[in-house]
Order: C-alpha cells, then sequence, then structure tokens
C-alpha cells in the first residue's frame, strides 16, 4: 500500500538500563503511537508502526524496514513508560535518523515527543538529520501536514501551525497549533490502533510488565499493554515535565508547569479499549494516567463498567494517585472490585518541608501513614514513588525518607534522583543557576551509567546518587519487605527479587 506515515517507537533498552535491560526492564506498548496512527487513519491516512524496541531491532534492520514500506513520512515517537523517557529515547531516535540518512533514504524525518515539545529550537539545531519537530502533542499538526503534497518544501511548512523546520539552515518555529480539546478527545483521538503491533506467537506478547507489577513472577508479564483514560495532569510540580504536551507557546524552552490541564476520554468510550484487550488475551495493565484517581466523573462510571463486564477477575491494573486524591474507602473498593491490584503514590519524601519546595504542598496535612494503611485494608497493593535530592533535601531528609518507605514497607518500592528533566522547571532553574547537566540523552536516564542528578544546596550529585542506589539494596534486602513477599507471593517471587539485587548498575560520577 502507498502508506503515508510509518511510526516509530526507536529502542536503545541496553544503555538506558544496563544490565537490567536484559531481564528486568519493561516493555511497554507504545502508547503515543498508538494514539496518533489511529488518529491518523480514522481521517483516511495509511499509517503503520514499527517498534523496534519491542523487537529488539538494529538500526540497520529497522532501515531495511522503513526502505520497504516506502511511506512519505517517518515520524518518530519519542515518549516511553517513565517521565524521563522522551529525552532518554532521543539517543535512539538519533542513531536511527543518522543510519536513515546515510543510507541515502530521501524520505523526511519527523519527531514527537517531550524533549523536542520543550526543546524544539536546540534539536533542531544539534540533530541536524532531523527534518521536522512538532511543537506538542502533534495531533492536528500532523494531519494538517499530511495533507501537502510536499513534506519538505519552506514556503509548505511554515503554513502548518505546531512544528518547527529549517528554512537556509535557520529553525523556524510556527504559530503554536491547538492540541485536542476536551469535547473532541473522543473523535479526533478515537483510540489506539492495538492492531498494528507486532507480535510473535500472540498478541502483546512482546511486551512486558514491571516484574512488581506481575507478582515478581516472570510468566505473568506478558501479554502486557498500557492506555490512558485521561492526559496531562492539574498539579504543578517541579521536578515534572508531564504537561509539556499541551504546550501552547513558542519560547525556546518549555516548561511543563505552564502548561497544567487535563481532558478526558468518556468513560463509555474507554471501556471499547478495555474490550478490546481482553479479547486479545490482556491480563497485566497499566492505566497509564497521571492522576486516574482525581476527577469522580470519570473514573468512577468507568471502574463500575469494569466490574460489570467481570474484567476485575481476569485483570491485574495498577494506576497513579497522589497521596491526597486517596480519600475515600468506598472508592478504593469499587477501583479494587475493578481489577485495580496497585496504586503507584507519589509520596517523594517524608519531609513536609521538602515536599513543599516541589509545590507537592497540597497534602502536606494528609497522614501518609493513615492514607497507605487505609489502601492497604482494601486490599490494594502499593508502590511507593520517592525522590532523593529535591530542592531543600539534606542527609537527614533523605535518611528520614528511607525510614519512612521502611516502615510503610509496600511491595514494591521506586526511587530516583531528582534530575533536571527537560520541560520541568527544575530544568530551567538549573539552566539559571549554572548546574551541570547531562552530557547526552542517555544521561538523563535514572539507570544509566552516564546519569547525572542535580545537587542541592547541602549535597552533591554524587553523594545523593550514592544514597539512591545504596537505599534501592537496602530496601529490596530489607528481611520484613523480603518476608511480606514470599508470604504473599511465594518463594520464587522472593529469589526473583535476590537474583536482581545481584545486579549493580556502574556510574561514571562514582568513578565505576
Amino acid at each position: 500500500m502507498n502508506l503515508d506515515v510509518l511510526f516509530v517507537n526507536p529502542g536503545n533498552h541496553k544503555k538506558i538500563y544496563q544490565d537490567l535491560a536484559k531481564d528486568y526492564s519493561a516493555i511497554e506498548t507504545p502508547t503515543w503511537s498508538l494514539l496518533l496512527a489511529q488518529s491518523c487513519r480514522s481521517v483516511g491516512y495509511k499509517v503503520a508502526i514499527l517498534d523496534a524496541c519491542a523487537e529488539r531491532l538494529t538500526d540497520e534492520q529497522c532501515v531495511d524496514r522503513i526502505k520497504e514500506a516506502n511511506p512519505r513520512l517517518v515520524c518518530f515517537v519519542v515518549y516511553g513508560q517513565n517521565p524521563n523517557s522522551g529525552t532518554v529515547n532521543m539517543s535512539g531516535t538519533v542513531a536511527m535518523a543518522a543510519a536513515i540518512k546515510k543510507a541515502k533514504v530521501k524520505i523526511p524525518i519527523a519527531v514527537v515527543g517531550s524533549h523536542v515539545q520543550a526543546l524544539p529550537i536546540e534539536t533542531m539545531e544539534n540533530e541536524k538529520d532531523i527534518d521536522i519537530v512538532f511543537t506538542n502533542e502533534g495531533v492536528y499538526a500532523l494531519r494538517n501536514l499530511l495533507k501537502q503534497k510536499s513534506l519538505t518544501a519552506p514556503s509548505t511548512l511554515q503554513k502548518i501551525k505546531g512544528i518547527g523546520f529549517r528554512k537556509k539552515g535557520k529553525v523556524i518555529l510556527t504559530p503554536p497549533e491547538a492540541i485536542v480539546p476536551q469535547a473532541k478527545m473522543d473523535t479526533d483521538l478515537p483510540g489506539y490502533a492495538w492492531d498494528l503491533l507486532p507480535y510473535n506467537e500472540k498478541p502483546l506478547d512482546l511486551y512486558r510488565a514491571p516484574m512488581w507489577h506481575a507478582e515478581y513472577i516472570e510468566e505473568n508479564r506478558t501479554p502486557y499493554a498500557a492506555l490512558y483514560t485521561s492526559l496531562g495532569c492539574m498539579f504543578k510540580c517541579s521536578f515534572c515535565m508531564i504537561n509539556i504536551l499541551n504546550r501552547n507557546d513558542n519560547d525556546p524552552i518549555g516548561v511543563a508547569s505552564n502548561y497544567a490541564g487535563m481532558r478526558f476520554w468518556s468513560p463509555e468510550f474507554i471501556i471499547k479499549e478495555f474490550d478490546k484487550l481482553v479479547e486479545m488475551g490482556v491480563k497485566t495493565l497499566r492505566i497509564s494516567d497521571e492522576m486516574f484517581l482525581l476527577n469522580r466523573k470519570y473514573y468512577v462510571p468507568l471502574c463500575e463498567l469494569i466490574k460489570e463486564r467481570g474484567y476485575g477477575d481476569i485483570l491485574n491494573m495498577w494506576a497513579y494517585s497522589r497521596i491526597d486524591t486517596v480519600k475515600r474507602p468506598e472508592n478504593l473498593k469499587l477501583i479494587r472490585e475493578a481489577g485495580i491490584k496497585w496504586l503507584c503514590l507519589g509520596i517523594e519524601s517524608g519531609d513536609k518541608n521538602v515536599r513543599l519546595e516541589v509545590t507537592k504542598g497540597k497534602f502536606e496535612d494528609v497522614d501518609i501513614r493513615e492514607v497507605v494503611r487505609m489502601v492497604h485494608d482494601a486490599d490494594i497493593e502499593i508502590i511507593g514513588n520517592y525522590l532523593f535530592g529535591l530542592p531543600g533535601d539534606t542527609y537527614e531528609t533523605m535518611c528520614g525518607t528511607m525510614s519512612l518507605s521502611k516502615d510503610l514497607c509496600t511491595l514494591a518500592w521506586n526511587a530516583y534522583a531528582a534530575m533536571a528533566l527537560p520541560g520541568s522547571l527544575l530544568y530551567k532553574v538549573a539552566l539559571i543557576e549554572g548546574h551541570k547537566l547531562p552530557d547526552d540523552y542517555e544521561g538523563y536516564s535514572f539507570h544509566s551509567y552516564n546519569t547525572q542528578p542535580l545537587p542541592t544546596e547541602y549535597l552533591s550529585p554524587e553523594q545523593i546518587l550514592k544514597f539512591r542506589d545504596n537505599a534501592w539494596l537496602e530496601y529490596h534486602t530489607h528481611p520484613p519487605f523480603l518476608e511480606k513477599v514470599e508470604a504473599k507471593y511465594g518463594p520464587n517471587a522472593r529469589k526473583n527479587i535476590e537474583d536482581m539485587t545481584k545486579i549493580k548498575l556502574r556510574r561514571k560520577i562514582l568513578g565505576d
């Protein structure tokens, strides 16, 4: 067929996750490739998806696939399962783009994703193999671009809102394009092109859940999928760049907290996506919303529909929530009946003043221990999310956060060293204050060799990173934690955790 656009999900797991890549890192369905592909084909364009990450393809293999497909446009969709992934996965993007150009393939290359949304001019100045960037989610800009006979003529490109391109060597940003409004979510972002994903023997068998979500049992990890029921977030945390996809200006450095806001698909629309995934055999599912338990108008009727279909007995799901949005036991009972067996809680710090420093202050008076108890009482497990090295953190406050996490003893635990992620306010502040930033895209990975956290007023990046890595090992070898895992999921689950703790991440700034 005459393909209009090939959406590419790049891969670079080995450098991003080091030795965790082979067996332990998750491989997530490429959410935005699926959304954009379905959006484009709903208005008549012919599309396909190339998932280099899931298929573990080399750049050379991808170039061969691209030549065979011969689309009018190659569009890299550069997001991922972690907030930093849009920047980290740029490493795989630029390498593949270079391979495409080296092979003399004359197809224009576009990129949509959080890094180019945050830094469109810098990206175009540094990455000469990229021809076009989209400055927000790109839904309407992409459709309008594909309407054109020429996808490279500057006279054509300058008429398309919401993109960046070069004209005589100079980077041009066109006026901002609108994002899909709430009223058109069901029609202009009409679901996921699940049928376009690659597979071996059965749908979605190339994708795998995080170990903890699969109850630390390997065979529970696949088939796996992830989907959104809403986009964006109403909060403005300084360390987060999630809202950069809502961008509506052309500042050289985008700051996500300037674009806070949420949009929702209707529950009646989203339940059809659940129907498709259950039919495809999915049992392990991530609800990727930043704030799933926020607006009862949407999540309560959706959970009731899921429950009515009996999917709560089939699905093992997890969703995000802030501590201060887990308020009602009756809501927890409903989501558990709908199959949400895990909540990922952004606790971040055990110190109230540190949370206030990064605009997490809304839950300053919330009793974290009481909220965790209430969730556990609803038979829902928790992955506690923590950040070490936030502004205001000292060695003592980080120790306090670690102590809190061990007291809570959740069945899953995740912590990162705070980093200046492009698109976050911390990134812009780091530039102004002259802090050292990563030397390459991979350096923005929390797990990479080149990772480069921020300092605080009291702590160096080296001290923070060393504390984080030691804390990860301390928690996952903590006897009460291991005993709790074994009691719930069995000795094999405990052994899998113990095997995982034998893998040591090498860190450049720590002299490895």
